[in-house]
Formats: C-alpha cells, sequence, structure tokens
C-alpha cells in the first residue's frame, strides 16, 4: 500500500537548503522515494513542509533510517529535529 510521509522542519537559509536538497535527488530516487514535493511558509520562507511518496511503509521507514540523510540535513541548516509523520493510503 502506498504512503506518504510529511516531514515539517525549519532550516536556516531556504536557498542553502534548497541546494542540498536538490543535490540528493538521486539518493531519494535510489532509495524508494517515488515523487516528492517542497512547500514553503506563507509567514516564513525558511519554514518547510517536504512530501515525499513511496510504494510501502518498508521503503519509508528504511528511507529515513539512512544516516546519510540526517548527515545531509543538517548540512542543508535543518534547525532541530524534523517532524515526520507517514500515511499510509486509505
Amino acid at each position: 500500500m502506498a504512503v506518504t510521509a510529511a516531514i515539517e522542519h525549519q532550516v536556516k537559509d531556504y536557498d542553502a537548503w534548497r541546494e542540498a536538497y536538490d543535490a540528493f535527488a538521486d539518493v531519494q530516487k535510489a532509495n524508494g522515494v517515488t515523487s516528492e514535493s517542497v512547500h514553503r511558509s506563507k509567514d516564513d520562507g525558511n519554514d518547510l513542509l517536504v512530501i515525499h511518496r513511496f510504494a510501502n511503509v518498508e521503503d519509508a521507514d528504511a528511507f529515513f533510517a539512512l544516516p546519510v540523510l540526517r548527515e545531509k540535513m543538517q548540512q542543508g541548516g535543518v534547525e532541530g529535529e524534523p517532524r515526520i509523520e507517514i500515511y499510509q493510503d486509505a
């Protein structure tokens, strides 16, 4: 069953974060991300909602467990702990 992951986090600088995020696209695809989108808060352009789609929960769990993901998030300027919620399609 397909799933959607919603990731909320604050970044120091959107442009720097976006560059790091875009450079990570091949890793996303190689690790189960079937589609993605990025959304910025209307009130704070550094407050982000990232949506990732996966074929199943196992792919999503494996992706978010990747050590390189946490490293890349830190390099991209993510502040604090991101909120990650995984939803199964109904």
